[in-house]
């Protein structure tokens, strides 16, 4: 096991963005390596979901050493393939081709456009994620969101019932997936409900400090001046709304609390709560909403060393306080 002994216990809620996960992946693998922090709870969406499970299931073979070679493998894998749209479709994706495929998506659905079913997020989870294991010993309480397709309404799969079905569910691009079916109810991706969820951490964990991983600034500094950029913003918001709601209704929540007093536990508790931010800020700037579709290992790696600075200095400013 490499780093301290752990100092202190977190929850983690992970945010989904595609390929823009691996952002995550750099994050995890500081704390990880630091062993400064144990995680009692793991909130995740859509590609933070795949971070999630792989950090439970290299937990489980090797502790923080396992978890880490696990994230490197199961973005390793993602690397194996050209691109998202090579995946879905089966074509070589240049730069070109992506653009005529997403443009398509418009017009046809996912049935009509990816007739075969090919989705690479299955054939990655199975390979990797033993999940009748990750139920029985998983050493975190998890929460793996997706979207109810007839209502909007946000499932929560936990330790009891997480599957390979529910993390499809989660990473289920309606502009690209079929719905996956569970229970008798359509899903679509998580994010568009919950992304990443922060109520379960909340009232099911235990631990104080939330830290939040983003892989997208909660704000712009510059405000959309293209189709395009106005296009993207469109969809950052898609997903990132409902996150900045729980957490006004957390911070008004608290704000109240502490002007009365005695408390009950439960009123103790939400007070207590410290939500902290872990995400890129403007380093992704300069990236497009299509590299989240983008699955070069450079790319990736990049991603990850930008993910890795980003704890350093969150865990400097924690150290400091």
């Amino acid at each position: 096991m490499t780093g301290k002994p752990a100092e202190s216990k977190i929850s983690l809620a992970l945010q989904g963005g595609g390929a823009h996960g691996a952002f995550t992946w750099g994050v995890l693998d500081y704390l990880l390596e630091q062993g400064s922090f144990d995680f009692d709870g793991i909130s995740a969406t859509s590609s933070g979901a795949m971070n999630a499970c792989a950090l439970t299931q290299g937990w489980l073979d090797g502790e923080r050493d396992g978890a880490r070679a696990m994230l490197s493998k199961l973005w390793e894998s993602v690397a194996a393939q050209a691109s998202l749209m090579r995946w879905a479709f089966a074509t070589p994706a240049g730069a070109a081709t992506e653009r005529i495929l997403l443009g398509l998506t418009r017009y046809f659905t996912p049935q009509e456009m990816n007739p075969l079913g090919i989705n690479p997020v299955k054939n990655i989870a199975s390979a990797l994620f033993d999940f009748d294991r990750i139920r029985a010993n998983s050493p975190f309480k998890l929460f793996v969101a997706a979207t109810r397709v007839r209502d909007g309404r946000l499932r929560l799969f936990d330790n009891t019932n997480l599957d390979l079905d529910s993390v499809l569910a989660s990473t289920c691009l309606p502009q690209l997936f079929a719905p996956v079916e569970i229970d008798g109810e359509m899903y679509w991706d998580g994010g568009y409900a919950g992304n990443p969820a922060i109520e379960p951490l909340v009232y099911r964990c235990d631990a104080e400090t939330i830290a939040c991983v983003l892989v997208q600034p909660i704000e712009r500094a510059q405000a959309p001046a293209t189709a395009r950029e106005i296009g993207e913003r469109i969809t950052e918001l898609s997903f990132s709304t409902t996150f900045i709601r729980e957490l006004e209704t957390l911070q008004t929540a608290q704000s109240m609390l502490a002007k009365n007093f005695p408390l009950t536990p439960l009123g103790q508790r939400l007070r207590k709560i410290d939500i902290q931010m872990i995400e890129p800020g403007e380093s992704l700037d300069h990236y497009s909403a299509k590299t989240r579709l983008t699955a070069r290992i450079d790319f990736l790696r990049d991603l990850r060393d930008l993910g890795r600075d980003c704890a350093q200095a969150w865990c400097e400013r924690v150290k400091r306080s």
